[in-house]
């Protein structure tokens, strides 16, 4: 959902408090350099919807590109003041698929129709699923340079997964989820050293199990204080609950407008049903990527360094395949003295935001 998502919890101009109360500034919000139009696509995610329910069991990539252009091109019809503005697309996680994609679909619709032209300047991705091999090599070697799973956990995903295929065998599957589920603990997966959504909320040891020591209680209590204290300013893991029960809220879909049909289930970020009909999945966007820098199109690729999901090493093994040249070395990154990332692939307004996770 990029309500959920982009809108809520990253880039957009609120953030939800906790325990979906109501909402508050975010001071980071994108929309204080750009104009930000936020899509809940596919069809079913989040608070959209189709009139013909058998779409949801047919959604894939390629129709969500199509959709998402054709919704384009009537919002660029019926809003025609901002259809030369300088245009990007963003997105995080699967939107390397969703982002790209619809990026070829503009680029070739440009092509063939002068109107209305949508002025497509560049992409943006955050740690993007991107090449279905490298992706997976590099997901795993991350867990396991990060001492996330074991050897033997390593050396058995390595031989009895074959990554170069779209299906995943029962034997791999199994041993996967070994290391998610035996191995990982209770860690936020898109955060590993912060703590979890579960870690920071009540348990037995915070509220004073009698089988503790006085000592030990003290300190996880102090413990949980610091990290409750630091959720203010910093990464707070609990966001998409926040999300969830601010979005469930009767007065907030009247205020939105939305939910209008009276959906028969609870609104949530990510839909089920369309994770177990997904139609089709390109195997890779190396050869999008390709065309599209052909095409004159900009493309940032940016990858956090604390996420195991879609993490950096499978961005940097994705993107080194592409063969591009060097034009500006590696350079760490610095703000107030302090380093903050190093930066990945650069190339050389409104941004249309496409957030999927």
């Amino acid at each position: 959902s990029s309500v959920a998502y982009g809108a809520s919890e990253e880039i957009g101009p609120f953030r939800i408090k906790p325990n979906g109360t109501g909402l508050y500034l975010n001071k980071y919000s994108w929309n204080r350099e750009a104009n930000l139009l936020f899509l809940e696509s596919p069809a079913g995610v989040g608070f959209s919807y189709s009139n013909t329910s058998s779409d949801l069991k047919t959604s894939g990539d390629e129709r969500t590109a199509q959709d998402s252009l054709q919704f384009l091109i009537s919002w660029m019809s019926r809003f025609p003041q901002y259809r030369h503005r300088d245009f990007y697309i963003a997105g995080e996680s699967y939107a390397g698929h969703y982002v790209p994609q619809l990026a070829r679909k503009i680029v070739e619709y440009n092509k063939a129709s002068p109107s209305p032209f949508i002025n497509l300047k560049g992409i943006l991705v955050g740690n993007a699923v991107t090449d279905n091999y490298y992706d997976n090599i590099g997901t795993v070697t991350y867990w396991w340079t990060h001492a996330m799973i074991s050897d033997s956990t390593y050396r058995a995903i390595l031989k009895l997964c074959n990554f170069t295929s779209a299906n995943v065998s029962n034997a791999c599957n199994r041993a996967m989820s070994y290391a998610m589920n035996h191995e990982f603990g209770d860690i936020d997966q898109y955060s590993i050293y912060t703590p979890s959504c579960h870690a920071t909320s009540d348990s037995s040891a915070a509220s004073g199990n009698s089988t503790a020591p006085r000592r030990h209680r003290r300190a996880v209590l102090r413990f949980k204080d610091t990290l409750i204290r630091r959720r203010s300013n910093s990464y707070d893991p609990c966001t998409e609950t926040y999300a969830e029960k601010y979005y469930n809220r009767l007065d907030v879909q009247r205020a939105m407008h939305a939910n209008t049909t009276r959906i028969p289930y609870r609104w949530t970020a990510c839909s089920d049903v369309l994770i177990k009909t997904w139609n089709d999945s390109e195997l890779s966007m190396l050869p999008t990527y390709r065309m599209l820098i052909k095409a004159g199109i900009r493309i940032w690729v940016f990858s956090g360094d604390t996420d195991s999901v879609v993490p950096v090493t499978a961005t940097r093994f994705s993107l080194s395949h592409l063969g591009l040249k060097t034009k500006i070395r590696w350079y760490p990154w610095y703000s107030a003295g302090q380093v903050l990332m190093m930066p990945l692939l650069l190339f050389t307004c409104s941004i249309y935001n496409k957030a999927a996770l």
